[in-house]
């Protein structure tokens, strides 16, 4: 039998809150509708299967593997089409269709696709040796190795400490800068046990793996992920027409924040001076929430573990 080769293998995605987040979004089946984060299609799939044949669908993904695998899958659907972009390039790329503010809805899946985690080439998981490579688009930037080699340790702690909400971020930034004087840090591998070895061990957590948090800081630094999120969703809610809606599912607390802070603003709308005659309604509100924050149920959970963080918040455009 022929040796496998890991260009051969395919990487499936399980998708989160699939049905409740479609089933959200869609308002109209002859309407413009963005899937902001491809990843191999779950999403796509589902809208399209909900689509009239005038229907159309936008998708964006930065990784080239997952644009790759659209073009070779979706590209017979004449209603779908696919831009090897950031969503944070969502307005300027709708403007070039001419569909900027004509859009029925956008989806956001956000964090790290299982195909990205489960191929080790990418460097993504802790759990998985592999070149320290971490990118979304691993085909430009900076990769983790080579941010790894060349940051300065304050920084590091200050990333290790926002990014990923780590009490020990200077213990194992200090480990890293003292580990990389001695050999070049080049592998999962070896960042993972750094950083284990930095953590006291009565301090880890049985079911957690201590790199857990600094692995997504770092990734979270490399890829511009919230920089990039706060971009998108100020372009996602002029993208959108009036009953346009928004279905953002996201995986940490940091994600998270930025989209119930956001939704949180443009509910409140303009602070009025007190006595004006507006009992009941807010002031140039341009969002409305649908519903409470949605969370996977339990047989999804056990079926899929990486669901358990996942939370899906739903809007609409009101004005």
């Amino acid at each position: 039998m022929a040796a496998c080769r890991m260009s051969d293998i395919i990487y499936q995605h399980v998708p989160v809150l699939l049905n409740e987040a479609v089933a959200a979004l869609l308002t109209s089946p002859h309407g413009v509708y963005v899937d902001a984060t491809f990843g191999r299609g779950s999403h796509t799939q589902a809208i399209l299967n909900q689509l009239s044949k005038e229907g159309r669908l936008i998708a964006f993904d930065k990784d080239p593997e997952a644009v790759a695998y659209a073009r070779q899958h979706f590209s017979h659907d004449k209603r779908f089409s696919i831009f090897h972009r950031s969503f944070a390039e969502l307005q300027v790329s709708l403007m070039e269709l001419a569909l900027f503010g004509k859009v029925n809805g956008i989806l956001f899946d956000l964090g790290v696709s299982s195909p990205q985690l489960d191929n080790p080439a990418r460097g993504f998981s802790f759990t998985r040796d592999g070149k320290l490579d971490m990118r979304m688009d691993n085909s430009q930037g900076i990769d983790a190795m080579t941010f790894i080699a060349k940051v300065d340790e304050v920084e590091l702690a200050d990333i290790l400490w926002k990014y990923g909400e780590e009490k020990y971020s200077r213990r194992i930034a200090k480990a890293i800068v003292m580990k990389r004087v001695e050999q070049p840090i080049t592998t999962t591998a070896q960042l993972a046990d750094i950083i284990k070895f930095a953590i006291p061990k009565s301090k880890t957590q049985p079911l957690k793996h201590p790199a857990t948090r600094s692995f997504q800081a770092i990734r979270i630094a490399i890829n511009q992920e919230l920089t990039e999120l706060e971009q998108a969703l100020d372009q996602a809610l002029e993208a959108l027409m009036l009953g346009g809606r928004l279905s953002l599912i996201s995986f940490h607390s940091l994600e998270d924040r930025i989209v119930k802070q956001f939704f949180r603003l443009h509910e409140k709308g303009e602070d009025l001076p007190r006595g004006l005659p507006v009992k009941g309604r807010r002031f140039n509100a341009r969002l409305k929430s649908l519903g409470k924050a949605i969370k996977p149920n339990l047989n999804e959970m056990n079926i899929n573990p990486r669901a358990r963080s996942a939370i899906l918040r739903i809007a609409e455009k009101v004005s």
